[in-house]
């Protein structure tokens, strides 16, 4: 019988904000795929855990990879961490979780740690709907294409940024959604210097020029306006109710569903379609 694939989210800065439940898990693994061995090795010396470490990371993935889901299928458990924050999000553990997918091993992701919720939880934007887009390419050309894509997205949207690019990429955005839109920068979340930032992308470009930035960011940045409905013509209103009546519909119904979807008075398309 397959062992399990366990993803155990670790701390983003704060080691207080491993839960048990992480801890039990780790404790309890066979062996950790680790992004970074010596990243791994500090958190379980905190916890006071040993543990048989392996590698795995963005490079050496296809041929890592594998050889966990060897020692998965044969039975052993495996506890999947990044470096920080929850494994396989923006993460190679990816590439592992779709290699088990494929051979039925069943994986279980314990809740915890997560840059992108704790940004945008915080962020004073709409959380309602988002769209986490990750790390923009370092590519100039790709970046734009990129922000190009989601001109029109009405969505608040999540990056991750390191400190060396973030004044280009806040110039790229600003060229493409406009320096007015707003934005909260999350920096060195859960940190001694935690700092979040809520302002536009303009005035944030003017403070950055100004101030070197440092440490990791998240961006979270307002999603588009709403294009405006279009407005019917009364003409068309009335067609509209036609076209309802012979569907079917009653003249009042008809005019209260085209009244609906025009914005013209019911009682207005009632009359008017008496009248033609």
């Amino acid at each position: 019988m397959a062992g399990t694939l366990y993803l155990v989210p670790t701390p983003i800065g704060n080691l207080g904000d491993i839960s048990q439940r992480c801890r039990d898990t780790l404790a309890q693994a066979d062996f950790i795929a680790a992004e970074d061995t010596r990243v791994s090795l500090k958190l379980l010396n905190h916890l006071e855990l040993k543990k048989p470490l392996v590698s795995y990371y963005e490079h050496n993935q296809a041929e890592s990879g594998p050889k966990i889901l060897q020692r998965l299928l044969a039975g052993e458990t495996c506890a999947l961490v990044s470096d920080a924050g929850s494994p396989a999000i923006s993460d190679p553990g990816e590439g592992l979780v779709a290699l088990c997918a494929q051979a039925g091993v069943p994986v279980c992701a314990i809740p915890g740690p997560c840059a992108v919720i704790t940004a945008l939880s915080v962020s004073g934007l709409p959380t309602g709907r988002f769209t986490f887009e990750g790390f923009l390419s370092t590519n100039r050309k790709s970046r734009t294409d990129h922000l190009d894509s989601l001109r029109a997205e009405q969505r608040t949207m999540v990056f991750y940024e390191a400190p060396h690019k973030l004044l280009h990429t806040l110039e790229d955005m600003a060229a493409v959604f406009g320096e007015t839109r707003r934005i909260s920068l999350c920096r060195e979340l859960t940190k001694l210097h935690e700092e979040i930032l809520r302002t536009t992308l303009g005035e944030a470009i003017a403070l950055y020029r100004e101030t070197p930035p440092r440490g990791e960011f998240v961006l979270v940045v307002e999603g588009a306006e709403a294009p405006p409905a279009q407005q019917a013509t009364l003409e068309e209103a009335v067609a509209l109710v036609a076209a309802l009546m012979e569907q079917g519909r009653s003249r009042k119904d008809a005019a209260k569903e085209a009244a609906a979807q025009t914005g013209f008075s019911k009682n207005a398309l009632y009359s008017a379609s008496m009248e033609g």
